[in-house]
């Protein structure tokens, strides 16, 4: 036969033995005297053994041997009952959502508005890949990311939303390039500035060649600033140390882009849907 603990039951016997009587342990645990002395009886009763020797002319009692071996069992099982009590009480672990963002989004704007996002839903963890869209798009296809944020050209496909985004050719404010060929300063490929101002440049009939790459903003820019040349970039991502060049100059204006908050595949969870309502409300490319 098997026997299942009644923490009540043993709650008890450890108040006793800690109280070292009955009207004592009926106190610490809200019970009357006869209900502590029925309980310890049904317990004995269960396991089939003595835990206690009742001393009736001094009130008292002592644990038998079998009652010192459950003593320390009993105060271990009460613990974990109550360490599994308190685990239960707290909130649940936050649901993670994995967001995908452009290697050339503005660092401190992202994580202003993530923060925005955190501190309405702090329920909810965002982990974010940066990556160049083609890269963005695979892991979404591939099911390792829930929403991302792709730079593309515009109505290239379904979306929760999308921004326009205007570009504008720049070059160094102090230091001018040569043109021929005209020196870019460029993201890797799979990147829609880069696309776009390689093929300006063929239509208006002029020779190119790749002056720099970088995989980030921060150099791309740095780089148009220095005078290593010239580039086709968001109008968010322009310097003052930077010159906007013109279309009387051979460049003409560019049609806008788009910023796109895509999903992949499958259903998104509700906290995914949480994040791209809050994404469709809050972004300002």
């Amino acid at each position: 036969m098997t026997f299942g603990f009644d923490l009540d039951l043993l709650k008890t016997f450890v108040a006793v033995v800690d109280c070292g009587g009955f009207t004592k342990a009926g106190e610490r645990v809200h019970l009357t005297q006869s209900t502590v002395s029925q309980q310890i009886k049904k317990l004995e009763a269960n396991l089939g053994v003595n835990l206690l020797h009742r001393e009736k002319s001094m009130g008292t009692v002592a644990t038998t041997e079998a009652g010192e071996l459950l003593l320390s069992y009993a105060r271990r099982i009460l613990a974990t009952a109550a360490e599994a009590a308190e685990i239960m009480r707290r909130p649940s672990a936050p649901r993670t959502v994995r967001l995908g963002v452009p290697e050339d989004f503005a660092g401190r704007r992202l994580i202003d508005l993530l923060s925005g996002f955190s501190a309405v839903s702090p329920q909810i963890r965002l982990d974010t890949v940066s990556g160049w869209s083609t890269e963005l798009r695979r892991l979404l296809d591939a099911g390792e990311i829930d929403l991302a944020l792709i730079k593309r050209e515009p109505g290239d496909g379904g979306c929760i939303a999308s921004w326009s985004e205007k570009l504008i050719w720049v070059e160094s404010a102090t230091r001018t390039v040569e043109t021929d060929p005209v020196p870019l300063a460029v993201f890797p490929l799979g990147c829609i500035y880069r696309d776009r101002a390689i093929r300006a440049i063929e239509q208006s009939g002029r020779r190119w060649r790749i002056a720099y790459t970088s995989q980030g903003l921060m150099g791309v820019q740095a780089a148009v600033a220095s005078g290593l040349g010239i580039s086709l970039l968001p109008s968010d991502a322009v310097l003052p140390e930077h010159r906007r060049l013109e279309a009387s100059e051979g460049y003409d204006d560019q049609p806008a882009s788009e910023v796109a908050l895509v999903k992949g595949r499958s259903s998104l969870s509700a906290e995914a849907k949480l994040l791209g309502h809050f994404l469709s409300d809050n972004l300002q490319p």
